[in-house]
């Protein structure tokens, strides 16, 4: 029996050079055929800062090694006995006992780094399509019944409950409804989406079908990020192999139920992200917001009912439908139930994905998972919710990730994408940005949004002039906050509505920022 040699092929993990370690494996194992082993291509523990990180499977369990470079990879090979943890400079132990990983609650994310991603028996023999049998027995208000008691809200940033929404696409009558996967992920500092759909791409498949079911629909789409190629590639033949396991298509696992898929590309506008601007697109039509109501699920794509959730709320399903609502319920605190991806980016010394119940505090989480920031200075401002997100000052650090707490402080933990910034950051640079993004991103289709961002750039950029009198100073502040209050309540989408978040948070929590101009690059390395 051969031996297991895992490495990730997830894009973060290639852009760190595991292609190149992986192609030194196959070399090696076809120079020395007596070391009978296998390398597998899996997607990624989500510990990034260990990339290229090596598994070798023993009877124990898997022993981890990284960073790996190409030039170790004889070393390692030919050291590893297969039986247990070796002394090597690069051995971490065994992988699931790692403290980083070991003090995670892994749901929706349990597969991800431990299957082969497009081998559909491998991820049966992890529990996979066990949700979707179980869904198979149930009627179709039983499946939604289920996800409501769960507490499941969408993890796209908006949290309305998936239940509810389901049960407004199933009261609507017998008819063509869509299931409509949101995986046109473009928040800075999120990448949960494309590290599910690189890593398992089947309990995205299986999430979907089990929508199909509760709702009545018997065709889905994922709108897929353009810049996503890897996971377009990786669903692709997930879909493909799906369907030839019987599980996508013409009776379903042996089922009276019909169910197709298909992956469309996104427009490369960030706008798309948002519900009706996404279906306007799917539609083939340029991507602008539609006026709610009627909301998507009752007119949704091409006019029919329609469900339009995110890619880590439908792939949260599976384990429900397998364990039942109320022990994924039994995760999380107050409103906010089950576990959520967090995402690490920005200037931090350990980034990457951990996923966790609801309730951490965002500082314990980034000491704990993050261990501070990679430039080794003091953390100065965080943001959370991606480029909408306020910029959060230490004294809200404690605030527990939950959406409700997030909400009482004016900001928003979104799709859980968090980015450190240190002492060295300019935050009216910053503040500037969020009105540029929008002014670049806006689709145009109403006032606030479209024309707002644009004299936002330019009031901002009046401020930091550094000519002003005192007088005029405050005139530029009322008539920014004048605009930010135009967009917020004006916008037909939360594209303008939330802009204002980073700008206001900037003012209130970073005011010097706005009147000593920033330092210069030289400054802040000789600093």
């Amino acid at each position: 029996m051969s031996r297991k040699i895992y490495l990730s092929l997830d894009t973060t993990a290639r852009s760190r050079g595991t292609d190149l370690v992986a192609a030194q494996v196959e070399k090696k194992l076809k120079a020395q055929p007596e070391l009978n082993g296998k390398l597998i291509r899996n997607g990624s523990r989500g510990m990034f800062w260990l990339e290229p990180l090596l598994e070798i499977s023993t009877p124990k369990g898997r022993v981890a090694y990284g960073p790996v470079a190409a030039s170790d990879v004889s070393a390692i090979l030919n050291q590893q006995c297969f039986d247990d943890v070796i002394e090597h400079p690069l051995c971490l132990g065994f992988t699931e006992q790692l403290p980083w990983l070991k003090s995670q609650q892994r749901l929706t994310f349990a597969r991800v780094g431990v299957i082969d991603p497009v081998d559909v028996e491998d991820y049966i023999n992890h529990d996979g399509f066990v949700g979707l049998t179980n869904a198979l027995a149930k009627t179709a208000q039983q499946l939604v019944d289920q996800v409501k008691e769960s507490g499941l809200r969408g993890r796209g940033g908006a949290a309305f409950p998936t239940g509810i929404k389901w049960q407004t696409v199933l009261d609507e009558p017998e008819q063509q409804k869509y299931i409509v996967c949101n995986a046109d992920e473009g928040d800075s500092g999120t990448f949960a989406d494309r590290m599910l759909m690189e890593g398992d791409p089947f309990v995205l498949i299986e999430g979907m079908i089990i929508a199909g079911l509760s709702v009545g629909a018997n065709q889905g789409y994922i709108y897929l990020r353009s810049e996503y190629p890897q996971a377009h590639h990786i669903l692709k033949l997930a879909i493909k192999n799906a369907e030839k396991a019987g599980y996508l298509g013409q009776n379903i696992a042996g089922s009276q139920h019909h169910f197709a898929l298909e992956v469309r590309l996104g427009a490369g506008a960030y706008i798309c992200g948002e519900e009706t601007s996404l279906l306007e697109s799917l539609e083939g039509k340029r991507g602008l917001v539609r006026a709610k109501p009627p909301l998507p699920a009752i007119e949704g794509l091409f006019g029919q009912p329609t469900v339009v959730n995110n890619v880590i709320s439908l792939a949260s399903v599976p384990y429900i439908l397998t364990h039942g609502g109320a022990k994924y319920r039994d995760y999380g605190m107050g409103r906010s139930r089950g576990t959520l991806p967090v995402q690490l980016a920005g200037n931090i010394a350990q980034g990457g994905l951990v996923e966790l119940a609801f309730g951490i505090s965002l500082n314990q989480l980034l000491q704990q998972y993050g261990n501070g920031t990679k430039s080794k200075r003091a953390m100065s401002s965080i943001q959370v919710g991606g480029p909408l997100g306020a910029y959060l000052p230490s004294e809200q650090w404690d605030t527990p990730l939950d959406y409700e707490a997030f909400s009482s402080i004016g900001a928003v933990l979104g799709h859980g994408g968090i980015v450190v910034f240190d002492d060295t950051v300019d935050m009216a640079a910053q503040a500037r940005f969020a009105m540029e993004f929008c002014e670049v991103e806006s689709c145009g289709k109403c006032t606030p949004c479209r024309i707002g961002a644009v004299r936002g750039v330019e009031v901002i950029d009046k401020l930091l002039a550094g000519n002003n009198s005192e007088a005029q100073r405050q005139d530029h502040l009322s008539l920014l906050h004048d605009l930010c209050d135009t967009m917020e309540f004006g916008s037909l989408c939360a594209m303008g509505g939330m802009t204002p978040f980073p700008v206001r948070s900037a003012l209130k929590y970073f005011p010097d920022h706005f009147v000593t101009p920033p330092l210069n690059h030289e400054d802040q390395v000789n600093d």
